[in-house]
This record gives structure tokens, sequence and C-alpha cells, in this order.
């Protein structure tokens, strides 16, 4: 066989084991039986998940078992990660994957969870351009740069009170999708042309709207802090999507056919058979 040739078969051969093997490895995760023990830690701190139709669970189980295989958790502040920590973050976050074509947050390397609310400094630009730096209190963070960052006691009230509109969990995640995209402004991964020129209308005006009801103190379904900018808006819309998606439509039908549209699931349907109270975290 002629050296160039030999060359180009075994370049080809390494190519399709980088392709295969992949694949191969999540086949086997995937064929293996969802631990019984992860079970357990669901039905224990996510009330929402004996709501979830039976072909929801298995692939949110399908999700889990690939998230907890390629992404690295580390405890910050003293706390040590176990799969009470790992399983309760990952099924939240894989609420945001179902019934849709994903990456998986492919971007997304390492979960930096911390104890509680911690400190973190930010830089602000005033209206003159002048950079503003201060510590804040943060339950979560997140970052471009394959990071994210969560507080634990925020992330177990956000899942154990999965009807208040309030969750870390959705929130940061919402950001992950949203930075996909190349930006992080407020439009994630949609698709196609018509779908960015409708998805820019409606979450435009619910923004404006949003902005409105925060400069008069207005009562609002979604949180003001989505008044911030349009990333933010997104991400407090989904919490909404989620967790008050009733609320949601009713209100805002414009923007829940939007997120339903995007999200591909309808979580009115899904009727939790507890809930516990929990404290609000974004």
């Amino acid at each position: 066989m002629e050296p160039a040739l030999l060359f180009l078969l075994v370049v080809g051969v390494i190519l399709g084991l980088i392709v295969a093997l992949p694949r191969l490895r999540r086949r086997r995760l995937l064929a293996r039986p969802f631990p019984p023990q992860w079970q357990q830690i669901l039905q224990r701190n996510l009330p929402i998940y004996d709501a979830l139709p039976d072909a929801t669970v298995t692939e949110l189980h399908h999700q889990i078992v690939l998230f907890l295989d390629e992404k690295k958790f580390y405890g910050c502040g003293g706390l040590v990660v176990d799969d009470n920590i790992r399983v309760t973050i990952a099924a939240q976050a894989c609420l945001l994957l179902l019934n849709r074509p994903t990456s998986g947050y492919a971007s997304l390397q390492a979960i930096l969870v911390y104890p509680s609310a911690y400190f973190a400094t930010q830089q602000v630009y005033d209206d003159s351009g002048v950079v503003h730096s201060g510590n804040n209190t943060m339950l979560g963070e997140s970052w471009s740069n394959g990071r994210l960052i969560l507080s634990w006691d925020d992330v177990e009230s956000g899942a154990r009170d999965f009807h208040d509109g309030h969750n870390v969990v959705l929130h940061e995640f919402a950001h992950q999708l949203d930075q996909e995209s190349g930006s992080s402004n407020g439009a994630p991964l949609l698709g196609t042309g018509s779908s960015y020129q409708s998805w820019a209308r409606v979450l435009a005006d619910e923004f404006n709207q949003l902005q409105r009801q925060a400069e008069l103190g207005q009562d609002s379904l979604l949180d003001h802090y989505g008044a911030s900018n349009p990333a933010e808006f997104f991400a407090v819309a989904t919490e909404a999507f989620f967790e008050r998606p009733t609320e949601l439509k009713q209100l805002h039908p414009a923007l829940f056919e939007q997120l339903y549209s995007f999200y591909r699931v309808d979580p009115a349907l899904w009727k939790p058979t507890h809930c516990e109270p929990g404290n609000e975290g974004i």
C-alpha cells in the first residue's frame, strides 16, 4: 500500500474512533439501570419528580446520567460534595434539556457549590461609564468559561418549593443555554430565522413591560430582577415557565408560547404531590 494511502487510512481510523468512542460510552452508561439511591434522592429533594410522566422520567434519568458523567463538581467553603448534592443539581439542570435536541451544556465543565450564599466582587458601569466595584451576596453565577457557581442552601429550597417562581438552578442553567449562542443576550439557539424574529418581538415587549412595572413598583408574576437586562429576563422567565406555568400561560400567553416552543414541555401538566415552603433565591 502506498504510504500516502496508508496515512489517510490511519487518519480515517483515528477520526472514526474519536467520533465513535464517546457514543459507545454514552450507550453503555444509558444501558445501566438508574441507581436506586439516586431515585430516592430525587423523590426526597424534588417533589415535582413524582409528578412527571413515565416517559419524561426515563428521559430525565438519561440526561442526569450523562450530565454527571461529563461534569465535575467542586465543593467550596468547606462543603463536601456528595451524590445528594450532585443528583439534586443535575436533575433540575436537566429539566431544561427534555424533549429537544441539545448538546447537554457542552461548554460547561465545572459546577462549584458553596454551602450557602457567598460574597463575590462585581464591577458595574454607571450611566456615565464609570466602573464601580463592590461585594455582593450571590446565590449563583453562570460563566462563559465553563464554570457555574451555586449556593447549596438555595438549591435545596428552590427544589423543594417548586411553585414559587424562584429557582437558582433553573436560573443559572438558563444563562448557560443563553450563552450557547455566543453571547448572553436573552436569545438562546432557536433554529430558524423566523423563530428569532418572533422570539425577539415577544420577549422585547415582555421585557419592556417588566421594566415599566419595576420602575412603578407594581407587582408582577415575573421577578423584577428580570428587568435588569434581556439575559436576566430570559432566566427569570424560565423560572416562571417551569414553576408557575399556569399563571404564566394566563397572564403572559405569548411569552408562554415562545418558551413552550423552545423547551418543548408543558410544566402545567406536572402536578406535584407535595411541596414544602422554601427560601427565595435569585
